[in-house]
């Protein structure tokens, strides 16, 4: 291997000269201790490197080792389950070694060299295969089957094959193409800055089901897409993050900490083996891979952290599954960017970020996506990322929100006013979008229920009229308003504490299905629409607001997931009290 030597340090970034046939992103051990970096620099025959480990100590005159590879991850059986941190080491095994730190330039194997797994082959020798087909399979979890695919770029006829148990790095399958044998292992290694290929992308048509009502009834996000949750502190963007990794109806979950305080992380990593899957009743943890970069980890890993997540994200995308990546968060990430971008001297642009910053975020939003993966049968992935961004004063104008709203598709606008009021999740409805509501109509309405979509369209304008009367009543009193539009201010107060208000802590309240929300939007609309037409009956307002049934709805979100005939027994009990309603008024 190749060697250069340290000419100046600056914090993470170390400056190494003697690097001549260094290339951009190779990995490289500096100093004695051989800690980790990667070139992001080359000039002549130097090479700027940052460094994912603690510098301290490190100075002018020692060895920079080349290795000639790009930083890269293991993809293999055990990486459900384990936590990592940035750059892919196992916290875990760290820990059982050298106790609550990490060891500076420490070298643990990604994946266990020492578990056996049972290989079931899924091919026969002679058989013709190609990148991305399925070799065998191993039952990493009882949620997760791990398919052994074709690495991309190797393709052949089967030479040999074997079955049992084995080592991630005995071989299993053999493949023989044009004299040339390909050995395949368990497990495979890609690099991070490196998109894995597909055979094409599809447009998102179905939605990613959170359990969360505001988010899946009022602003959807179809599998696939990419969403963003910007907000100041403390108006619940980690509880966000958290909620959607533990309800999310995908199949494998990736959490990227990236930059986030230790003690949510830890949260994170004794709440999620306690917590059951809705769909399967196992513990969640059996479909979660962690990569945990806290705010106390060394800054430039904060940088890697997130490609980390993003390509194991995609590998088990490529098996056809359907994977969530929650990044939080993304600012943590791009103050990284400008620390290491300050300290190489780079002309900085807006409020201090590099000049690349809006490219790097489209980059790293745009490897989501509905594919068709590669492979000789005909399977489809999907991978969704939802980052969190955490500008300073929860400030929208911010250059990292700004940058991430040009590429995403969902904006879940977090208000700190809303977080005060202990209405919780804090999202704001009238700054809030979704651009996928078009494209998962038609999954609503066969999955659903046919009126989905028009519920769904009636609740957001009665909020929408809410605002503007809201406004009239501050000037001149609610005494004012019409009786019509003092209906709208209730129904309006029903939808928002009845229906978007949600308690995470609540065992029933945490998750609610998607035809539990239709069922509960459908009964508060169908009372405003009964209101309306007992006031045009002449019917008083304060009858109305005094019908006891009321009483009921506001219950309904604690109604357990089986319930359904007890949901529909408020909506009978609706019509029938107005209907006596208007009929007494008769």
């Amino acid at each position: 291997m190749k060697k250069g030597k340290i000419i100046r340090t600056a914090g993470p970034l170390v400056v190494a000269s003697g690097c001549l046939g260094a290339k951009m992103y190779d990995m490289v051990r500096i100093g004695e201790m051989g800690l980790i970096g990667e070139i992001i620099e080359l000039r002549e025959d130097k090479a700027f490197v940052q460094v994912y480990e603690d510098t301290t100590g490190i100075g002018p005159g020692e060895p920079v080792v080349l290795t000639g590879k790009p930083l890269s991850v293991e993809l293999g059986p055990g990486l459900i389950q384990s936590v990592f941190d940035g750059i892919q080491r196992p916290l875990d095994v760290i820990r059982s070694k050298e106790g609550d730190f990490v060891t500076r330039g420490i070298e643990v194997p990604p994946l266990d060299r020492k578990k056996k797994w049972n290989f079931k082959p899924l091919v026969k020798k002679g058989e013709e295969v190609k990148e991305g087909d399925f070799l065998g399979e191993v039952e990493e979890t009882p949620l997760i089957k791990h398919k052994i695919m074709v690495p991309p770029g190797k393709k052949g006829k089967v030479a040999e094959v074997k079955k049992g148990k084995m080592t991630v790095k005995e071989v299993a399958v053999v493949i023989k193409d044009n004299k040339e044998e390909h050995q395949i292992r368990l497990f495979q290694v890609w690099s991070i800055r490196q998109n894995r290929r597909v055979k094409r992308r599809k447009m998102p048509t179905d939605p990613l089901v959170t359990g969360q009502r505001v988010l899946d009834t009022l602003f959807p996000l179809a599998k696939g897409g990419t969403a963003c949750v910007p907000g100041p502190f403390g108006s619940g963007k980690t509880v966000v993050q958290h909620q959607l990794a533990k309800w999310s109806d995908a199949q494998v979950i990736v959490f990227v900490a990236c930059g986030e305080r230790g003690n949510e992380v830890a949260d994170l990593l004794l709440s999620f083996p306690e917590l059951k899957d809705p769909s399967t009743g196992r513990p969640l943890m059996e479909r979660t891979v962690i990569i945990a970069n806290t705010s106390n980890m060394p800054v430039a890993a904060r940088e890697a952290s997130i490609y980390t997540g993003m390509t194991i994200a995609e590998y088990f995308r490529d098996m056809g599954y359907s994977v969530a990546l929650m990044a939080d968060s993304s600012s943590r990430w791009a103050e990284a960017l400008r620390e290491i971008s300050g300290r190489m001297e780079e002309m900085p642009g807006e409020e201090g970020y590099p000049a690349y910053l809006a490219s790097r975020l489209a980059e790293f939003y745009e490897r989501a996506g509905r594919v068709d993966c590669l492979g000789s049968d005909k399977r489809e992935g999907a991978l969704s990322v939802i980052g969190a961004v955490s500008p300073p004063g929860g400030d929208l104008s911010d250059p990292v929100v700004q940058s991430t709203l040009k590429v995403v598709k969902v904006f879940w606008a977090l208000d700190d006013k809303l977080a005060n009021e202990r209405h919780f999740p804090a999202i704001n409805w009238q700054n809030s979008y979704s651009l996928y509501v078009d494209n998962i109509k038609d999954n609503w309405r066969r999955e659903t229920a046919e009126d989905f979509a028009d519920i769904r369209q009636e609740a957001m304008k009665i909020l929408e009229e809410e605002s503007e009367l809201l406004e009239i009543a501050r000037l001149v009193g609610v005494e004012s308003l019409s009786d019509k539009e003092r209906l709208v201010l209730e129904s309006s107060k029903s939808i928002r504490e009845d229906f978007l208000h949600q308690n995470a802590f609540h065992p029933q309240d945490t998750y609610t299905s998607l035809r539990k929300q239709y069922l509960m939007l459908r009964i508060i609309i169908h009372f405003h629409n009964m209101g309306i037409k007992a006031l045009e009956e002449g019917v008083s307002l304060e009858d109305i607001t005094s019908l006891e049934v009321r009483e009921r709805i506001s219950k309904m979100k604690f109604i357990s997931e089986d319930g359904e005939d007890s949901v529909h027994d408020i909506f009978i009990e609706t019509d029938r009290v107005f209907k006596e309603l208007i009929k007494n008024k008769g």
